[in-house]
């Protein structure tokens, strides 16, 4: 998800090469007996079934046919699957101690190849360290091979939720969330992933001779939030929950989109609504959901929408008031029994999902929206770019303000139309965070990190984690972390 608040740099031109990267980083394949270090791992499961290690080194950067081209044949040569923090210790002291370019791997569904070893080498796939150790008031604490869909269905019943989580969350481990994530379903409500309170701990091991695991606090843990790996491999997450509701999924139909984001923006900015989601989209993208055929009028602007029950009889009087239908409100008994899936996967990156399931032509973008209030300007910036751009926003907060981004679907023709939109959008005051670029800097954090980058210098001397995904390390790597932090 993008980071939409952080500064926007020069944009990632698609025709930046990855061979300047694995020639300057890359230890020679030649001189790696992967026979000999996946004895080394031992008791550690590995996988070297070619077709399997292929498989375990995407993830979903097909999103954007520009990172397609540039990563689909970059594989890594060996998987690790450890069970426990004493195995993944084995296996970073065994990379230290060859020299091997290491990517940790949760499920897979980062969108900019945050899992794809650029450099080969050994790939650790995490999935395997997945208990939930601790339920309290107000938090959980986990490992982080943990799915996001198991987290939840453990704190049901005990009356709390996560604050937030992915539309993937059936297969996304909570370490790759906060490794690579910073939004999704619950921040309309509590914010993202860098709002005070959301990350309570992290811990994470170092990749030494003997590695050791760091323990970070509150405003430490995003010293590692948002590093896609760099700097630390997680172990550990002790994360806020919040009090469980009975949601209800509710869509509501519109004649226009203008419409529909001035409801949007209603409900997101409501004082007596309760709302774990709102997003709106095009007509055009709701088409693409066939299994909503019969359940939401055709040819309509959508906003999809979590309210709690209690909340159900306003919402249906707020859409009313600004020109919509509703269409659906379901518990999840009700949804379940309709064959449907969650109304959140129609939502954030999931809707990108949908259409690219019918026509691998599309793709899309980031975008931060100037003036969430502002649904005239919204609309105008859509008609303005074009019939290859259909519209998608979603609602979060930000310290407490209802902020908006986009994610629309865009018909890829060539780089320089997609760069032509990005123009488009710059021009008018929408800042781009770019979803067709694998540098941390770039669809990232959109900018250096040098607190990122001096902890990967302390947890990673050696560089050896993700190597090849910051434009910056190669510059900083042989200063102290003192110096590097100095830069900030």
């Amino acid at each position: 998800m993008p980071n939409f608040w952080l500064n926007f740099p020069d944009l990632i031109t698609a025709n930046h090469t990855l061979e300047s990267i694995l020639m300057s980083q890359t230890t020679p394949e030649s001189a790696i007996d992967w026979a000999a270090i996946a004895a080394k791992l031992a008791p550690v499961a590995v996988i070297d079934e070619p077709v399997l290690v292929k498989k375990r080194s995407r993830d979903f950067f097909w999103y954007s046919p520009i990172l397609n081209e540039q990563l689909k044949r970059c594989f890594g040569d060996l998987v690790a699957q450890p069970k426990s923090r004493a195995e993944l210790a084995h296996c970073l002291a065994i990379a230290y101690a060859h020299d091997l370019p290491v990517v940790l791997r949760g499920g897979g569904t980062g969108n900019y190849g945050q899992a794809v070893p650029l450099q080969g080498g050994l790939i650790i796939e995490t999935t395997g360290m997945n208990r939930i150790l601790e339920i309290g008031d107000g938090f959980v604490r986990v490992e982080a091979g943990a799915l996001m869909a198991d987290i939840n269905k453990a704190l049901l019943p005990h009356g709390w939720e996560m604050a937030m989580f992915p539309s993937t969350q059936d297969i996304a481990t909570i370490g790759g969330f906060i490794a690579g994530g910073s939004a999704g379903i619950g921040s309309i409500s509590n914010g993202a992933l860098r709002e005070k309170g959301n990350i309570i701990q992290l811990k994470a091991l170092s990749v030494d001779s003997t590695p050791k695991e760091h323990t970070f606090d509150a405003e430490d843990a995003l010293q590692l939030h948002h590093a896609w790996g760099l700097n630390g491999a997680i172990t550990e997450i002790t994360l806020r929950t919040v009090p469980t509701r009975d949601w209800v999924g509710c869509m509501a139909s519109f004649d226009t989109y203008h419409a529909c984001y001035a409801a949007g923006y209603a409900l997101a900015s409501s004082d007596s609504i309760g709302r774990k989601l709102c997003s709106t989209l095009d007509a055009r993208i709701a088409d693409y959901f066939p299994r909503l055929k019969g359940h939401i009028r055709p040819d309509k602007d959508l906003l999809v929408a979590l309210v709690p029950q209690e909340d159900v009889a306003a919402f249906r009087t707020l859409m009313h008031d600004h020109g919509g239908h509703v269409d659906l409100c379901m518990t999840d008994a009700q949804r379940r029994s309709n064959n449907l899936p969650h109304v959140f996967e129609f939502a954030y990156n999931h809707t990108t999902l949908q259409v690219l399931k019918a026509d691998r032509t599309a793709t899309y973008q980031q975008v931060g929206v100037p003036d969430a209030s502002d649904a005239a300007r919204v609309a105008a910036m859509g008609a303005l770019q074009g019939d290859d751009l259909w519209q998608h926003h979603e609602f979060a907060r930000l310290n407490g303000q209802v902020v908006a981004f986009e994610l629309p679907i865009i018909w890829f023709t060539n780089s320089a139309r997609l760069r032509e939109i990005d123009a488009t959008y710059e021009a008018g005051g929408f800042p781009v965070y770019d979803a067709h670029c694998y540098f941390v800097e770039g669809g990232g954090l959109k900018s250096a990190d040098y607190r990122h980058l001096a902890w990967k210098k302390r947890m990673d001397p050696k560089g050896l984690l993700n190597p090849g995904k910051s434009r910056v390390w190669p510059k900083v790597q042989n200063l102290s972390p003192e110096d590097i932090e100095a830069k900030a």
